[in-house]
């Protein structure tokens, strides 16, 4: 199978193709400069692969949390892509794509990912390793205060490998990582959410019309509401 992944959704923009079992794929930290580098980097990929769009099965792409104008940047080009070449697209989470990052990378797993979300709060989740490599959501993604994120995490298994920018940007984090310096992973790559979007890509992948966005912190506040559930 053949696909594209793009992501946008932190300080870092991504792109990453697999195309007849070779990979390819461009990663750079430019905050504020999505929409002018997301398309050229896409255009290289395909180059460097020698694949054209419709070529491909699908495209993957990051839904957040993260940052808004960055997810629907990406979420744009995707459907934009989709659109032209009447392609399917699959969204993964930021969250999950660093902890598969730790995985592959580290050999981590169990690991907690907590990003800066701004507001003194933290996009977090933790995740375990399944059977097929690939790292699975044991909690809901939440945006949380800092000092609320350990009792989110009671009954989890913790200290656990962590991930993301929120470990250095809130003290109240560090006894729930199992690393003790800063960590090394601090954005997702769409190479990791290749891994993860091509595994049963066709049973959870949309037309493109229907690619969104994953507003964690929108969700949140709504359950929060007296009387919502």
């Amino acid at each position: 199978m053949n696909f594209l992944a793009i992501d946008a959704s932190t300080e870092a923009c991504s792109v990453a193709i697999t195309f007849n079992e070779s990979q390819f794929s461009e990663y750079e930290l430019c905050p504020q400069s999505h929409s002018l580098r997301l398309l050229p980097m896409v255009d290289s990929v395909l180059k460097q692969a020698n694949c054209k769009l419709a070529e491909l099965d699908g495209i993957i792409f990051g839904q957040g949390p993260g940052s808004f104008t960055g997810v629907r940047i990406g979420i744009g080009v995707t459907q934009g892509l989709a659109f032209s070449a009447q392609l399917r697209a699959r969204g993964v989470s930021t969250l999950q794509a660093m902890a598969q990052q730790a995985y592959v990378e580290k050999g981590e797993s169990r690991v907690i990912a907590a990003i800066d979300a701004r507001m003194s709060e933290v996009y977090t989740c933790y995740f375990e390793v399944d059977e097929q490599g690939v790292m699975q959501a044991k909690t809901a993604e939440a945006v949380l205060k800092p000092e609320l994120v350990a009792q989110y995490y009671n009954d989890m298994a913790t200290p656990a490998y962590g991930v993301g920018t929120g470990w250095d940007a809130y003290n109240d984090l560090a006894a729930l990582k199992s690393n003790p310096d800063s960590p090394e992973i601090l954005f997702p790559t769409a190479e990791a959410m290749l891994a993860i979007g091509q595994v049963d890509f066709s049973q959870h992948s949309v037309d493109a019309e229907n690619a969104q966005p994953k507003y964690v912190r929108d969700t949140v506040s709504w359950k929060k509401l007296p009387g919502r559930e």
